[in-house]
């Protein structure tokens, strides 16, 4: 199923035959620009995928690596953190499933599944979708530490902060009262 993606590539699966193809997406500055939008990103500089497609019946697998240059902002300090990622993708796209049950269960195994309606597969939007789950969900500059020692949410002896060290420590401080 093909919808508007800022970095649509739709490939229609007649086309496509039975052979192996080797494909090369690079984002253009408009397509760059309205991801960067989408994933809340400070900056998307680069965009770049090569992608090995191969047909066995109905379904379709894409394998190769995908590469992004991007800035996104620190959590703490809101400074930018640039990025360099560089993913492996390996996605199965298969059938649309007919169901007629209002649930669907997703297996482990589904994860790095897309459904097409055996007419089009839209390949851009599947990489955008891998860059979206590369991003780091909690990028640090490197003043991040200081600022979020200042405001409490991480002790100078800790390492990381989280839920359970902060009950951690208030349990400490209850103690010693």
């Amino acid at each position: 199923m093909v919808t508007q993606s800022e970095f649509s590539y739709p490939l229609k699966i007649l086309e496509l035959g039975g052979n192996i193809r080797n494909i090369l997406l690079s984002a253009d500055k408009p397509q760059l620009a309205a991801l960067a939008k989408r994933f809340d990103l400070a900056a998307l500089e680069r965009l770049d995928a090569e992608i090995m497609l191969s047909i066995e019946g109905s379904e379709i697998s894409a394998n190769g690596r995908f590469e992004a240059s991007l800035v996104q902002n620190c959590i703490a300090s809101n400074e930018p953190v640039p990025a360099v990622i560089s993913e492996p993708v390996s996605i199965r796209f298969i059938p649309e499933p007919q169901i007629d049950q209002e649930e669907y269960e997703v297996l482990a195994e589904d994860c790095d599944v897309m459904f097409h309606d055996s007419q089009v597969i839209d390949l851009g939007e599947a990489i955008a979708q891998s860059l979206g789950l590369a991003l780091d969900p909690y990028p640090r500059s490197p003043n991040a530490d200081v600022i979020l020692k200042a405001a409490g949410v991480k002790r100078e002896d800790e390492d990381e902060s989280g839920p359970f060290s902060v009950l951690a420590s208030l349990k400490k401080k209850m103690a010693e009262e």
